[in-house]
Formats: structure tokens, sequence, C-alpha cells
């Protein structure tokens, strides 16, 4: 059976845990005052599940693909700010270890979805 709603699509799901898992450690005492930090890290974590959303809801695989390789990057851009976030103290190395393993198992499954869709023969929905 075909999906029909990005909402049902395993990797938006991660992307969403992910991103609640990003504002709430940004919540933070010491790390909610990096207003810069706070900011870009938590517009990393929304572009994946939006640009997961936005290219699924565009309706051809060729854009879908795209959207997914930029999703892909944001969650190497977030493992980064990860990194900056332990070496400033503001969270500890097992909360940063635990959201870094989140995100690279989504990096996997964007993957493994670009790669499907660069076998499959469907266009999309938009060239039915």
């Amino acid at each position: 059976m075909a999906v029909k709603y990005f909402e049902d699509l395993e990797v938006w799901k991660l992307a969403r845990e992910i991103t609640r898992l990003i504002y709430d450690i940004t919540k933070e005492k010491v790390f909610v005052k990096d207003f810069g930090l706070v900011d870009q890290i938590r517009r990393a974590s929304v572009s994946v599940m939006s640009n997961i959303s936005e290219g699924f809801e565009r309706g051809g695989n060729q854009e879908f693909r795209q959207f997914l390789y930029i999703a892909k990057g944001s969650c190497g851009e977030i493992r980064c700010q990860l990194y900056v976030a332990l070496d400033q103290n503001y969270i500890i190395e097992k909360e940063m270890m635990e959201i870094s393993e989140k995100l690279k198992k989504l990096s996997i499954m964007l993957n493994n979805l670009i790669q499907s869709l660069k076998r499959s023969k469907f266009k999309g929905e938009k060239y039915k």
C-alpha cells in the first residue's frame, strides 16, 4: 500500500521525535541563554521535518529526493551543533550521544529512501 500522507512516513516520525528532543534540551537553563546556537539547532531540526514533508507533498520523486538530501544535510548540521553544545557544557555526553545516534539512524533511513526512489520507475503522483 502506498503512503498517502507524510505523517505516515517513518523518517518523518523520527524527525519529529528528534525535533522534540532538541527543543527539550535547548530549554535548559544554561543552553537557553545561547540564543544563536539555540536558534540554529532548532531551525536545523525543524528543517529536517519540513523538508521531508514538503518534498513528499511536491508529488514527484525527483523533487522528493532533492528535499530528502537537504533533510539529510540538516541531520549532519544538528550533530555538529550538538558537539558545540557539549563543548560548552550545555549538555552532557550521554544526552548528546543519544540524540546523535537517532540522527545517524535518521540519516541512514533518509539515504535508504533516496536510493529506493532512485530505483523506482514510478515518477510520482503528479506524473500520473
